[in-house]
């Protein structure tokens, strides 16, 4: 989760200096969520993003100076420097990719679960995917599906609260919750600013997904501190300054996680310092080590293109 925290204020620096291409959609606040559900999948089991997807690739287990060559556009990243912050991958590790589509690696996902199947395997995939989703169409049509043919997908909804810069209250009628209910998912509400909640509400939903008896839905209740985009620095028009100041003050998932550790004496504060430190140095050797890396030769502009 630290090094989740650290890598965005890493992203949002190198674009502000200029020396990151495109836009980036930063995790910060949502650390639990990454971290609880990949803390409860194994190394081929699946994964699918959005494109807030940083903190779901790390916590996947992809190597962070690739990751970093991949923001900057460098040969030496996870897709050759050519997926950027919003479609970043690590298929070597069961992360089929981020996607700029909102819902778009719904389908993906659920494509993954019947692979799994048909090909007998154990694997389980996970989608990630924020509450603006819940207006695509297509999140019905893959839970339709896979409640169907019971598929190992737990789709994994993070509530943030806002649709880029609109209030989920405005866009979303009823009980979002009551939805995946109509095809018979089984649903849990999680908090998730709350790794054990989200490790707990995961690993009985990955265990349900192995044993065959199909889709799970995750409701994780969780709040970005920063923009929708790293951009968006003025975020006073659209959501109130109280309401951030309570998230960051009351609800920061790391806060929590540290004052539990200490408190149940699994960890006491000087070694959680330590780890502070190494992910700090971790994440500054990987900075200066994408900086410094090159980038892909002109030649390689149409690997890759299938069309």
């Amino acid at each position: 989760m630290r090094r989740i925290r650290l890598f965005e204020a890493q992203a949002d620096d190198l674009y502000r200096r200029g020396l990151m291409p495109g836009l980036a959609h930063l995790s910060s606040g949502e650390e639990a969520v990454a971290a609880g559900v990949c803390l409860e999948l194994r190394d081929q089991d699946f994964i699918t993003s959005t494109h807030r997807g940083h903190g779901h690739c790390l916590a996947k287990g992809a190597a962070i100076p690739r990751m970093f060559c991949e923001l900057l556009g460098k040969a030496g990243g996870t897709c050759g420097g050519k997926g950027g912050s919003m479609h970043i991958a690590d298929p070597e590790r069961g992360n089929l990719g981020a996607n700029a589509i909102v819902g778009g690696s719904l389908g993906i996902a659920t494509g993954a679960a019947l692979s799994s199947r048909l090909r007998r395997t154990d694997q389980v995939a996970v989608c990630f995917f924020g509450d603006g989703a819940l207006g695509q169409g297509l999140l019905y049509e893959v839970m339709n599906m896979a409640a169907l043919w019971r598929l190992p997908v737990v789709y994994v909804c993070e509530n943030n609260l806002y649709g880029e810069y609109t209030a989920a209250r405005e866009t979303v009628a009823g009980m979002a919750t009551d939805r995946p209910r109509a095809f018979g998912i089984p649903v849990t509400e999680v908090d998730g600013q709350d790794l054990r909640q989200v490790a707990a509400a995961t690993r009985a939903a990955v265990a349900r997904a192995r044993a065959g008896d199909g889709p799970s839905f995750l409701w994780c209740a969780t709040y970005r501190f920063l923009g929708h985009h790293v951009g968006d620095v003025d975020r006073a028009y659209y959501r109130p300054r109280e309401e951030e100041r309570f998230w960051r003050e009351e609800r920061d998932p790391l806060t929590l996680a540290r004052a539990w550790l200490v408190a149940e004496g699994h960890a006491d504060v000087a070694a959680l310092d330590r780890l502070d430190t190494e992910a700090a140095v971790a994440i500054d050797e990987a900075v200066a080590f994408a900086l410094a890396a090159p980038y892909p030769d002109p030649a390689t502009v149409t690997t890759d293109v299938y069309a």
